[in-house]
């Protein structure tokens, strides 16, 4: 059994073997329990150090192996929702808008070409309510059209998330990053729904088919050179998800062909619970100068294109 696969097996029995226990998250969290979780809460974060940062993959492995059963242990703290693990600088920990839940997420470098992901959602309920996600990218064919579940998640760093309420009940945008390999990157705008028995469901279809090839798509998934820079997240000022319209190109590392963005955006407005495609964004520069020629080349005007003073 490999070492991947040995992780695997110990990140399911953890995770599976916590018990539930009573939470009355109205509450204030008592200091004996805010001080224990302060204590887990240190540890983790030197776990986590590790195993971000340590040149030795076995390391890395067995500081993650070490991260998972605390975490746990932590989150059957009572009222444990309420604390916020903030000095957690290697986990992503992001909560709905209607603080219905929270979700833990972390990346594990493996080798130049592999990254694993790691996470749970926590339910924000008395009791407490733990989905383990269990990364199985690695055998997802068709990521753009697979409807998952926890234990067989498309594996990402969360760092942004969005409510959609629609007549169907709540759905969620899930905005998350995926090193992917050496020479690729992907940004993912994930969406996920809580069926009938309370489970998560990810892959919920509404985009929009207006969108180039979005026919069946359930995720948005952006996948560009890894010497690039790709927005793609919910901007508070303009009220919209805006995302990087990307092109192809030739890789300058004989990668062959890679995608990078060409300097315009797309977006998706939030309508009605819907998500309404924008192929281009009417705030972006001009395809031309507002001028017929550039300021300086008129010799009769100054830099601000004011016409000069003769001097006396």
């Amino acid at each position: 059994m490999t070492l991947r696969n040995t992780f695997l097996s110990t990140l399911i029995l953890f995770f599976a073997g916590f018990a539930l226990s009573a939470q009355n998250n109205r509450a204030p969290l008592p200091k004996a329990d805010r001080e224990r979780l302060t204590l887990m809460e240190d540890t983790l974060a030197l776990l986590g150090h590790v195993s971000v940062n340590d040149s030795l993959e076995d390391n890395r492995f067995g500081a993650t192996r070490l991260m998972i059963p605390i975490l746990v242990e932590a989150l059957k703290v009572p009222r444990s929702f309420q604390y916020p693990f903030e000095r957690l600088k290697t986990i992503s920990i992001q909560y709905a808008p209607d603080s219905t839940f929270r979700v833990f997420s972390w990346q594990l470098f493996v080798s130049d070409n592999e990254y694993r992901y790691y996470g749970a959602i926590q339910m924000n309920t008395p009791d407490l309510k733990l989905f383990p996600l269990v990364d199985r990218s690695f055998r997802v064919v068709s990521p753009e059209t697979e409807t998952l579940s926890a234990d067989n998640w498309y594996g990402a760093l969360y760092y942004g998330i969005r409510k959609l309420d629609r007549p169907e009940g709540p759905c969620y945008l899930l905005f998350g990053y995926d090193a992917f390999s050496f020479f690729k990157r992907r940004k993912v705008m994930e969406t996920l729904q809580f069926n009938a028995e309370g489970k998560p469901v990810f892959g919920v279809p509404i985009l929009p088919e207006t969108i180039s090839g979005a026919a069946g798509r359930k995720r948005l998934v952006l996948e560009y050179s890894a010497e690039a820079s790709v927005r793609l997240n919910w901007d508070e000022a303009m009220g919209l998800i805006v995302f990087d319209h990307l092109i192809p190109v030739v890789g300058k590392n004989g990668e062959g062909e890679v995608a990078v963005p060409d300097g315009s955006y797309e977006a998706f407005r939030i309508k009605q619970g819907q998500l309404e495609y924008i192929p281009m964004l009417d705030t972006q520069l001009q395809a031309e100068p507002p001028r017929p020629s550039p300021v300086l080349d008129d010799k009769s005007k100054d830099i601000l294109g004011r016409p000069k003073t003769k001097n006396r």
